[in-house]
């Protein structure tokens, strides 16, 4: 998947389908994670060995509103350069 409901826990469990098997409407308060990423592994053959290894993941946390939604972790940076030099400041 490329995300996960948001909740009590960091990855709240709960079924995406209701019990009919359709689809669950999200309601106002309900969080979702968009979190579209790529892993690639130690194991791949057909990858340059400096890519073996890496996950690349930018997420981002959604608030279901009455009106639409709010991007919760909207402010934070997705630029290469910020990412890392937050990263890199201890």
């Amino acid at each position: 998947g490329i995300g996960h409901w948001l909740g009590m826990d960091v990855h709240d469990v709960g079924s995406y389908v209701n019990g009919k098997g359709k689809s669950k409407k999200f309601l106002p308060g309900m969080v979702i994670t968009v979190e579209p990423g790529i892993y690639i592994s130690r194991k791949s053959k057909h990858v340059d060995k400096k890519w073996k290894g890496i996950g690349i993941r930018i997420e981002d946390d959604v608030l279901v509103t009455r009106s639409g939604c709010e991007v919760l972790s909207g402010k934070l940076p997705k630029e290469i350069d910020k990412i890392e030099a937050i990263m890199s400041s201890n």
